[in-house]
């Protein structure tokens, strides 16, 4: 309630804030209600095939709910799509187990997660049908992009941040100039170079798999971001801080880990956080390379002739899409805030 009054206070508090909240109200007056109106109130919710949205000006639901688990697993095969809620199962209870328990058990949970979730997702042992990336697919194939994406490119972001501090000038150059290099190039060119370009020089015989040389250019493209998200950190504390450290004899890497490292983290969670929530956006590119993420299959979903009835099943479709981004980088956007405070406390 406080929280709220204050809100309401700053919507009033210069005559520029209370100009800006007139506007606010009447565009939010002017399209809300038909947006309800059309997505919730004439909107189509029940019915078994398309037949149902025919000369319905609304939201189609029917769409969404007939294609929801196309939408969520892509072309994984049916039968072995309970691999896919029970590596979401043991991520949930890895996460809650992590925030329960002390951070370096945590730690080691998340870090043993890939080595389970990997296997049972791909299979080929314990008896597990084997499944080829080219079936992965649908948001799932979106979050594994984002999750892989964070837990490799935070880490080498950071090595490379420290490389580029370094006082070994070599280091420090090579450092600098990956950072540059890949800063400097698009996403979509990245993929396009480890996804199209790298088998062209690749030696005779020598095969890689599409999706995990294009998980190895959304690490090296997204460190580079990391980096100067960590230099900046690295920068905002004071020289007295290592020659504290050093005072007390403690070596280089116990100086980052203990009192450096703990300090960058609190300061640059917001640009952290920031990236992540990029990155995340950022998996619906990989579209451009053949692979079936959500936007792909929600635009074969389009294509289907059963449902080319009007623009409310594309324009239904992209609502859906729109909200399962939002909720995961809103939810992702209200941790860090939560985490932020904890931290500051």
């Amino acid at each position: 309630m406080a929280r709220l009054a204050a809100f309401a206070r700053s919507c009033v508090a210069t005559p520029l804030n209370v100009v800006l909240t007139i506007l606010v109200l009447v565009l939010l007056a002017r399209t809300l209600p038909e947006l309800i109106q059309w997505s919730l109130i004439d909107a189509v919710w029940s019915g078994s095939s398309a037949r149902a949205c025919e000369g319905h000006d609304a939201a189609c639901w029917v769409f969404v709910r007939i294609r929801f688990s196309q939408l969520m697993y892509g072309p994984y095969p049916a039968p072995e799509r309970w691999r896919i809620d029970a590596v979401a199962l043991l991520a949930l209870a890895v996460i809650v187990i992590a925030f329960a328990t002390r951070r370096v058990i945590g730690l080691l949970l998340l870090c043993a997660l890939p080595l389970i979730a990997a296997p049972l997702l791909a299979g080929g042992v314990l008896g597990l049908k084997p499944v080829p990336t080219s079936d992965w697919g649908g948001m799932m194939l979106n979050i594994l992009i984002a999750l892989w994406s964070i837990a490799t490119a935070i880490p080498v972001g950071l090595m490379l941040a420290l490389g580029r501090r370094s006082a070994m000038p070599i280091i420090a150059w090579a450092c600098a100039g990956f950072i540059e290099l890949w800063r400097s190039l698009p996403l979509i060119g990245v993929l396009f170079l480890a996804v199209v370009m790298f088998p062209l020089f690749a030696p005779a015989g020598f095969t890689s798999d599409k999706l995990v040389r294009a998980l190895i250019a959304f690490t090296l493209f997204n460190a580079a971001v990391f980096a100067e998200v960590f230099r900046g950190g690295l920068q905002a504390i004071p020289a007295g801080q290592h020659e504290a450290a050093r005072s007390l004899g403690l070596g280089y890497w116990r100086m980052i880990l203990l009192v450096v490292l703990p300090q960058v983290v609190r300061i640059v969670m917001p640009g952290m956080i920031n990236a992540c929530v990029s990155i995340i956006k950022e998996t619906t590119v990989v579209l451009v390379i053949g692979l079936t993420e959500f936007l792909a299959v929600l635009q074969i979903a389009f294509a289907d002739p059963e449902w080319l009835i009007g623009d409310q099943v594309r324009d239904t479709g992209y609502l859906f899409a729109a909200l399962v981004f939002w909720s995961l980088c809103f939810g992702l956007s209200r941790y860090s805030t939560r985490l932020d405070r904890r931290m500051r406390a």
